[in-house]
């Protein structure tokens, strides 16, 4: 069964670029599961051009008294700084029920390539073994593209389910891209 779990930064950013605290995230997420989502998720940033920490925590604490899925996404390798505690330092504070790992840094708007299998498996491994140690699912972000092996990043789904997580997050820019282009079928 297919359950939509809404991604709520957008509502943060645009909160963070007026200044205030108007949307109000909670009250989006809210009325999110109030319409029938299974769950929320977040990609908080070392940086808080988004979420915030203040808001993981007060997520964690809606989903946990709606009882539905909280899903924590970020880059685990990212070092913590004022504002940030750290990916793993989060997931230990709020528990979520999935955290997706993303290798993606400070400088991106956005999600644009999975993890390189080939460098990032042994650390994977410790951070994956941690976070379901504490009762996180954990996800992976892996790259779906053939053009990917060119960085060493084959088998991605083969290699997260080696590793031990239980879920992957397809990377679907090349997709899309070709499906603008009347191409889709190829990709």
């Amino acid at each position: 069964m297919t359950r939509l779990s809404v991604n709520v930064n957008k509502i943060a950013v645009l909160r963070n670029s007026r200044g205030g605290s108007e949307p109000d995230v909670v009250r989006a997420a809210r009325a999110c599961l109030d319409a029938g989502a299974f769950g929320i998720t977040v990609h908080p940033r070392p940086d808080a051009r988004h979420i915030t920490e203040a808001d993981v925590h007060a997520l964690a604490a809606l989903t946990r008294q709606r009882g539905v899925e909280f899903n924590l996404e970020g880059n685990p390798f990212a070092p913590p700084r004022a504002g940030y505690p750290g990916f793993l330092a989060l997931c230990e504070a709020t528990r979520p029920a999935q955290a997706t790992l993303v290798p993606d840094s400070d400088a991106q708007v956005t999600s644009d390539h999975g993890f390189d299998f080939a460098e990032d498996c042994g650390r994977l491994a410790e951070l994956i073994a941690a976070l379901k140690a504490i009762g996180c699912r954990v996800s992976l972000f892996v790259d779906a593209d053939p053009a990917a092996a060119a960085r060493g990043a084959t088998d991605g789904v083969e290699a997260a389910a080696r590793i031990g997580a239980q879920r992957v997050e397809l990377y679907t820019g090349p997709f899309a891209h070709a499906f603008a282009l009347g191409d889709a079928g190829a990709a």
